[in-house]
């Protein structure tokens, strides 16, 4: 089928996520992007174009395009079962093999492993076991979910609800009560004059304590937060953030979320964000790079203090009354054990680390002394260059110049997909984590021409105004 053919025929039925409904049913937008095939950290439309991936479809292919290995796991259980059901204690030897190496291999004293399909239903499942929890230690109001400002949780309802930026509520009865606010731990925006990383995040763990016993600690289940800030502005904490955050959740009998789902798996250099850290969670959510994407498939793990008390439950309330028709689906944990098999002797996170630390040092070089570069962050192989009119000042630019979205447009143009971040006028990369040194000097070339670009517009533009 022509390309032509196949535009017409997804603008008229296809309801694409994060498109500008309109302008995309019009053709202002421009075509859909036809994508064929992919390979190693790169993929190519049907137009014959190829791009390099540098943010990993949404920071999720980590093992690359293309693993054989992977495909040939899911059309060998294909083959075999393609799908029954985990109700009622029935399981696959995928399944049993997949939740004996996850809870072997996550931080924290974890127990067991229920699945979903995406992180968001995964969020979804954690805040029923932060209600179910209490409710079965006889703690019924203990329900409220802290979550910080610019988190990203998902956009079902509660984990939308969850996701502290606005956009994803306006217009869809979002957020549900009992979901509260807490600051987003990003030192070059949050902190005050003169206040170092370290005051700043003793700061946000007093404003964490003094939400709590505001709303009453017998009021507040859980905290939930990203070990890293994804899709809020890819922002790693500051120093000594989460060290002053978790007495602060242990003393209030409070339940830590660790949203994992972007960090998991080898992003920020080290297997899991809370390794990274040293955040010891009671609750951590997985997906992305699980299956690197090759299927769908999210997990909870949760850990021994709440399995305890739904088992100990269970004489009194009956069976667990929560799972999805494709809980633990064979297909998806299949690849999960493929990709994690990689993963493992590939040493995926050690190239995150070491190539990361190439990645963050070649653009902080490329980037720093940049006049529309106010901010260049990172950890591992994620990483962020913000732009502001005046790094002197932090000078924010007007949302309608649309700077972000013009950077990652003119990486585009150049072959690089670097994603505009939805939350300011950011340029976001998260590439796969096979990515190498000679690729990492592409992708930074590339970005570095297209931020030249821009600036180079936007001094014209002044000039003109």
């Amino acid at each position: 089928m022509d390309t032509k053919k196949i535009s017409e025929m997804d603008r008229a039925s296809v309801l694409h996520p994060f498109t500008h409904l309109h302008d995309f049913a019009t053709g202002k937008a421009g075509d859909p992007t036809i994508v064929e095939s992919g390979k190693g950290i790169r993929i190519r439309d049907a137009e014959g174009r190829e791009y390099i991936d540098g943010f990993a479809g949404l920071y999720c292919v980590n093992v690359g395009y293309g693993r054989e290995e992977v495909a040939e796991a899911i059309s060998r259980q294909a083959y075999k079962l393609a799908y029954y059901h985990s109700y009622a204690a029935h399981t696959t030897e995928e399944l049993a093999k997949l939740s004996d190496r996850l809870v072997k291999m996550s931080p924290g004293k974890m127990s067991k492993v229920f699945y979903g399909l995406s992180g968001s239903d995964a969020n979804e499942t954690q805040a029923k076991l932060v209600w179910y929890y209490n409710n079965l230690r006889g703690l019924p109001k203990k329900k409220k979910i802290i979550a910080r400002d610019r988190g990203y949780h998902g956009c079902s309802v509660v984990s939308g609800s969850m996701t502290g930026m606005s956009f994803y509520h306006d217009f869809m009865d979002l957020p549900i009560s009992g979901i509260l606010r807490t600051g987003v731990p990003h030192h070059y925006w949050g902190a005050e004059q003169g206040e170092s990383e370290l005051q700043f995040s003793a700061r946000r763990a007093q404003e964490l304590e003094e939400l709590i016993l505001r709303e009453g600690p017998d009021t507040v289940g859980a905290f939930i937060a990203e070990p890293v800030l994804g899709t809020g502005g890819i922002t790693p904490p500051p120093e000594g953030y989460w060290v002053a955050i978790q007495p602060v959740l242990e003393k209030y009998d409070v339940l830590l979320i660790a949203d994992e789902v972007i960090t998991g798996f080898g992003r920020t250099g080290a297997m899991f964000g809370c390794e990274k850290y040293g955040i010891k969670p009671d609750l951590i959510t997985v997906a992305k790079g699980l299956t690197s994407a090759y299927a769908p498939l999210s997990a909870c793990i949760v850990g021994e203090k709440v399995y305890g008390v739904m088992e100990a439950g269970a004489q009194k309330v009956g069976a667990f009354s929560h799972g999805y028709t494709y809980s633990g689906h064979p297909i998806g944990v299949a690849a999960a054990n493929a990709v994690l098999d990689i993963v493992e002797r590939e040493n995926i996170p050690g190239n995150a680390q070491l190539v990361g630390q190439y990645f963050q040092d070649t653009l902080r070089a490329a980037f720093s002394d940049l006049p529309i570069v106010g901010e260049v962050r990172g950890v591992g192989l994620m990483a962020a260059v913000e732009f502001v009119v005046d790094p002197a000042t932090k000078q924010r630019f007007d949302p309608a110049a649309k700077v972000g979205a013009r950077v990652s447009k003119a990486a585009r143009d150049r072959g690089l997909i670097a994603r505009a971040m939805p939350h300011g006028d950011i340029l976001g990369f998260a590439p796969p984590l096979t990515v190498t040194r000679e690729e990492v000097d592409q992708i930074v070339q590339i970005a570095q021409d297209a931020v030249k670009q821009v600036s180079g517009e936007i001094t014209k533009e002044a000039v003109h105004a």
